[in-house]
């Protein structure tokens, strides 16, 4: 024990060869190639000839493409014939337009369909210890991001209202549910950030038939809507979620049945006005009322269909909520660390083959995590999501050339950086460095250009 404490990384390498004795050693990363996804991928091919860039090669440089830190088409194009350079093959052309055209080829299906298979695999193959008192958890939330001002992707993705013409961006809304233990993402909706129908709750209805029975459903206050949980319900889906504005102001302790302090049974009643995208029918036929659990932890009201305070007592739903955090850092790890944040393409279908690709190689570094995580015994949430990124771009092009010992040292290496521990940790929302002294873009672009060719540049803020 005293040299395991002097040599961690010596101890952890012999946690994952012991690990590596008693169980399959690729059984997360032979999915790639397991009979299901490539069924999927078969079957989402379009017809095509022999071309300078198929489907699947084309696919594969657009992950490469994403994930470098130059996302233009000409760097992809210049690597790709480098590497036949290397491997002795004829070089080929280092235009663009070849390249470009096998993009617009790729079709959306292909892509969305293999990232949500890649993300089922996964969930379907985690051990029972990494789940929830051996029940799945799903983490639901939803972002924004932008992309360039053209008049395609404004006219699918419409700039903020408060924005002048000329001054905004696109913004497209995702809406994504992820497996609180692997976090790996199973389903993703994508919509415009303006318009009827836009908000995070409709993109939500979309996806609410993938939960199953046995489900728990964690979000914020914005999806705790009666409906959702009415829904929910009827499907043996349960949900812990931050109690909806409205109701949260009206909560009352005292009333109800009292399981501890904070912490009661209550009935909510169904509106009384029907929501616009709802049948009267479904309305009519929907309960009256429905009984739901109340409790207050850490100065937040939460509502829950778990109401047993034996098989789910105040603490361990307070430890639960509190891990719906991971599916912030999801999200960063997307925006931030892979650099979704800011897409590039120009027309909306290729925003939303970006946007997958962007999401499907955040599911095979997923992957990858998994399989570590599962041979040096730990928790996939404990291993470093950027780590893990910048082994798997260092070593993407030597993947499939190395043999059984060296993909376990990719493992070892990957479960060596692993992630503190930071409860209630928080940081002001506030930037340190100062930005450059320029004012900012007040009108669009071309006349802002047209005034300075006149009048050239104004004098730089003081």
């Amino acid at each position: 024990m005293r040299n395991s404490n002097r040599n961690p990384h010596k101890f952890q390498q012999n946690r994952i060869q012991k690990s590596i004795k008693n169980s399959s050693t690729h059984s997360f990363f032979n999915l790639l190639t397991c009979d299901a996804l490539l069924n999927t991928v078969e079957s989402e091919l379009p017809d095509h000839r022999e071309r300078l860039y198929p489907p699947t090669e084309t696919l594969s440089m657009f992950l490469a493409q994403a994930m470098s830190s130059d996302r233009s088409c000409q760097n992809i194009v210049n690597q790709t014939a480098v590497q036949k350079v290397a491997s002795g093959l004829p070089p080929g052309s280092t235009f663009t337009g070849g390249y470009c055209k096998a993009r617009k080829r790729l079709p959306k299906e292909l892509i969305s369909q293999v990232t949500c298979e890649v993300g089922g695999l996964i969930d379907q193959h985690i051990p029972v210890g990494w789940r929830w008192k051996k029940r799945r958890v799903r983490l639901v939330d939803g972002t924004t991001v932008a992309m360039p001002d053209t008049p395609e992707n404004q006219a699918i993705f419409p700039q903020q209202s408060a924005q002048k013409p000329g001054l905004g961006s696109p913004i497209s809304r995702l809406v994504g549910v992820t497996c609180l233990a692997s976090g790996a993402l199973l389903k993703v909706a994508i919509g415009p950030c303006k318009g009827k129908g836009s908000d995070e709750q409709t993109l939500l209805r979309t996806m609410q038939n993938s939960f199953e029975a046995g489900d728990i459903v964690m979000g914020d206050a914005f999806f705790a809507t009666y409906f959702f949980i009415m829904d929910m319900q009827a499907k043996g889906v349960d949900i812990v979620m931050e109690q909806n504005g409205i109701r949260k102001q009206n909560t009352d302790f005292r009333r109800g049945r009292k399981f501890g302090k904070k912490d009661h049974l209550i009935i909510i009643n169904k509106p009384k006005k029907r929501p616009y995208w709802m049948s009267p029918e479904v309305y009519e036929r929907a309960p009256a009322s429905m009984t739901v659990r109340e409790l207050k932890v850490d100065g937040k009201i939460l509502v829950t269909t778990l109401v047993c305070p034996k098989s789910a007592t105040k603490v361990e739903l307070k430890t639960l909520y509190k891990s719906r955090w991971n599916i912030e850092l999801d999200i960063r790890n997307i925006k931030d660390t892979m650099g979704m944040n800011i897409l590039s393409c120009k027309t909306p279908d290729m925003v939303i083959k970006e946007i997958w690709v962007y999401l499907l190689a955040y599911n095979l570094i997923r992957l990858l995590m998994a399989q570590s995580a599962l041979l040096a015994d730990i928790i996939p949430r404990t291993i470093s999501f950027k780590h893990c990124l910048q082994l798997w771009v260092t070593g993407i092009q030597t993947l499939d050339l190395m043999d059984d010992d060296q993909l376990k040292s990719l493992f070892i290496l990957m479960s060596q950086q692993i992630v503190g521990k930071r409860p209630g940790r928080i940081e002001p929302r506030a930037v340190k460095r100062r930005p450059k002294p320029f004012p900012l873009l007040m009108k669009p672009r071309a006349e802002a250009r047209a005034q300075v060719k006149e009048n050239g540049h104004p004098k730089k803020l003081k």
